[in-house]
């Protein structure tokens, strides 16, 4: 309900404007030491229409550019920079180029990109850096430019951050402009007529008199002409042209997936091709002391046993192991299970799950942290009452659905992959690495990937595989890990801990706002591991969820302390925001029972200056309704990856279960692309951050993880799965993120409705009623 606020205390007067800090300083710093060092930063970034080698194309197709080619047919193949996990790019960004092609998307063939620079992810290295989102100042402006064209420079394929569309918004939809200019001025010279009697439609170049050609027919000239293409001639449809682009098209991968044909990693079949199973050391970080390869060598299959070293500091979830090679998977596993292996336990023979969140505590403790935001003053007058909080999340796991595997061949100094991976240019990286070859003597098949939530952001089966494949003699080999490889052998979500402390005025309103959080950061041992490059300086994804938060709170400190620990961890759907989200959104809600104010009109106040935050909280909020008798409504809205979230979640208790029976979720990402894969994404977004709410939980004792498959990790059954309603709000913005928004609310959003129906504040994922 709606309370009248009693008068508002007067807090000193606080200096609202952000602080500089180190932040804007590192920035900064980066910005002119590329102009000062080399003139590189005042350099235009590179072009992204035209790759450094032709497109693969056979049945006579000619490429207009890197990304499009058109056969005699009309069939037109486009090129799909990212990698397909489910989450709808092959539908989704061919429809950028069918849309400015003017081709329906059923002529379309789908093409995945060849290692290139031109297809590089620009925004994903552009949104690391750790930015307010109300900063639009020079210097992020500056710092983000930056971070594009280096983007551009390393030339990483990366599939994650919510950023396929978003990234592929421009070039994609530049590149079919580029094409039909093209063919429109080889059909105007065919015919001697002026550019602008001619339009087009539907794969054919139509005269105003209504003479038409099809586009078959007039690629070879049009890559003729395509040289004098002026500028001029090129131009990107406004929004009100659009006749694709927002409509709930059909995915194209839908026939293939059910009938089969689809073919994922692990379906990966190449002649000669034997197989590989795994044994990795049962204790993070552990080394192989010895093994007796001959104790297996007579079993059924058997052909050899490999040594696959661990790369010290690398922090792989693989780590070192041995691998047996077997004429059949099956075979190779029963090797495995056989093989007699003694490990080099190392010092984290001592490391459990209190060890590691006394470590948090401490820094907490004793380190003020890196200050990610700042406004204001914590030192105000005329509150009434000072609010505390610890909240903490455990490590998770990714628990896709295909396996972990790859396969790889090494023969004549070349490697082949074959490959479910979401970094396609990390992957053969690291292969060109273990195997001592050149970069370009490594090909790669980007399979589709059975799930990937960051996990195949890695490439330690990569090299894995291609370890064992330097020792096969030329046989393609495919590796496979079973599900409690995967599971004990993550690159897992960080574990965290987070203190909150609020000071409220006597009607309720927060007067300052204080918080502090203590995890590993992902990005220094992810860059480090798979970029060769340092991991330094603070990790945006640390912070994420806390520091950028939509509320205006006129004083607000976010500080964050940085712990290593032996335990891989890596990218996780919705990273830092999985967890932070939690602990904000759960605060929010304790503050606004402390302060004696109803949860939606507390969030209401603080939005006034973010009025398409305010729409999305309010559109959720008024499609709900009201809660069925016995049940409870929890609200929680959330800012990541450009797109806000709210969602309320209607729950029940029965003894110490909780049942979740509808989400209602709306989602501002600006311009949207494809409803239908919106709201298969929302609601994919929604289970699997429900998932990790109510189940989710990685422990180590003794070094060794404790959970090994889905008995003791479980993932949310079908019956356990509530109705999920997506409300997507309108808007002509720049697309933003899809993949990951919704799942940072709905932990929060379940928690405070267990709050309303039990009374019991639930701090710490997964949630348990006591």
């Amino acid at each position: 309900m709606t309370r009248t606020r009693p008068q508002q205390a007067t807090p000193t007067t606080p200096d609202t404007r952000p602080k500089r800090g180190r932040r804007r300083f590192l920035a900064g710093g980066l910005l002119a030491t590329g102009a000062l060092l080399v003139g590189w930063g005042f350099q235009p970034p590179r072009q992204r229409l035209h790759a450094a080698e032709p497109l693969p194309l056979d049945g006579g197709a000619v490429g207009l550019n890197g990304w499009v080619a058109i056969a005699p047919d009309g069939t037109v193949s486009v090129v799909v920079p990212r990698s397909e996990m489910g989450q709808g790019v092959h539908t989704a960004l061919p429809m950028l180029v069918a849309e400015e092609l003017d081709v329906p998307l059923a002529a379309v063939r789908i093409v995945q990109a060849p290692i290139d620079k031109i297809y590089a992810n620009l925004t994903v290295l552009r949104e690391t850096l750790p930015f307010h989102p109300d900063d639009d100042g020079r210097t992020r402006q500056g710092a983000q430019w930056l971070a594009a064209k280096l983007g551009r420079e390393l030339g990483i394929m990366f599939t994650g951050g919510s950023t396929s569309v978003k990234d592929a918004w421009l070039p994609m939809r530049e590149a079919g402009a580029v094409a039909r200019a093209m063919l429109v001025k080889a059909a105007a010279e065919r015919w001697r007529v002026p550019l602008a009697q001619c339009r087009t439609e539907d794969g054919f170049v139509v005269h105003a008199r209504g003479a038409r050609l099809a586009y078959g027919a007039l690629a070879q000239d049009a890559a003729r002409v395509g040289a004098g293409i002026d500028s001029s001639d090129v131009r990107l449809k406004e929004a009100a042209e659009f006749r694709l682009i927002g409509k709930p098209v059909p995915r194209l991968d839908s026939r293939a997936k059910v009938t089969g044909a689809a073919r994922f990693g692990i379906d990966a079949r190449v002649p000669g091709m034997v197989y590989a199973a795994v044994k990795m050391s049962p204790v993070v970080g552990g080394t192989v002391a010895s093994f007796d390869a001959a104790a297996v060598a007579a079993m059924p299959g058997v052909l050899q046993v490999v040594a696959i070293p661990g790369v010290p500091g690398d922090r792989t979830g693989a780590g070192a192991g041995v691998a047996v090679v077997a004429a059949s998977w099956w075979q190779a596993r029963q090797g495995v299970a056989a093989l007699p292996v003694t490990w080099d336990e190392g010092l984290s023979a001592r490391l459990s799950t209190e060890v590691v969140f006394e470590q948090f505590a401490r820094a907490l403790d004793e380190e003020s942290g890196y200050v990610y935001h700042e406004a204001g003053t914590q030192d105000v007058r005329g509150a009434a009452l000072t609010v505390t909080a610890e909240y903490r999340a455990p490590y998770l796991a990714h628990a896709t659905m295909e396996p972990v595997n790859c396969t790889a061949q090494v023969e004549g100094g070349k490697v082949r992959l074959w490959a479910s991976t979401q970094v396609p240019s990390v992957a053969v990286d690291v292969a060109a690495r273990v195997a001592g070859v050149a970069r370009e003597d490594v090909a790669i098949e980007v399979m589709l990937l059975g799930g990937g939530f960051g996990r195949r952001l890695e490439a330690d089966m990569v090299a894995q595989a291609v370890t064992v494949a330097l020792a096969a003699g030329g046989k393609p080999v495919q590796l496979i890990w079973t599900r409690e490889d995967d599971t004990t052998h993550d690159v897992y979500r960080p574990a965290a801990l987070a203190r909150f402390r609020a000071h409220l005025d006597a009607g309720g309103n927060i007067l300052a706002w204080d918080n502090k959080s203590a995890s590993g950061a992902i990005g220094h041992q992810y860059f480090a591991r798979n970029l060769g490059l340092p991991g330094v300086g603070p990790d945006k994804t640390t912070a994420e969820g806390e520091y950028d938060m939509q509320y205006a709170v006129a004083n607000q400190r976010i500080a964050h302390v940085t712990v290593d620990s032996p335990v891989p961890i890596g990218y996780w759907r919705s990273v830092g925001h999985s967890h932070n989200a939690f602990f904000k959104e759960g605060f929010i809600d304790e503050l606004a029972h402390a302060g004696k104010r109803d949860g939606v009109e507390f969030r209401r106040a603080m939005l006034k200056s973010h009025p398409r935050a305010l729409a999305v909280l309010d559109a959720a909020v008024a499609r709900a309704g009201q809660p069925e008798k016995g049940r409870a409504h929890g609200v929680a809205l959330h800012r990541s990856f450009g797109s806000t979230v709210a969602q309320v979640a209607e729950v029940s208790v029965e003894g110490k279960q909780i049942r979740v029976h509808r989400v209602w979720c709306a989602i501002d990402c600006g311009i949207v692309v494809n409803p239908n894969i919106v709201a298969q994404q929302v609601e994919s977004g929604v289970l699997f951050g429900l998932s990790a709410a109510l189940h989710g939980e990685i422990t180590l004792k003794d070094g060794r993880v404790q959970q090994s498959n889905f008995g003791d990790y479980p993932v949310l059954r079908m019956s356990e799965a509530p109705q999920v309603e997506t409300i997507i709000m309108p808007s002509a913005a720049h697309p933003e993120g899809v993949g990951e928004p919704a799942t940072p609310p709905i932990a929060p959003a379940v928690a405070a409705a267990v709050f309303t129906l039990t009374g019991q504040r639930l701090r710490s994922l997964p949630l348990r009623l006591s």
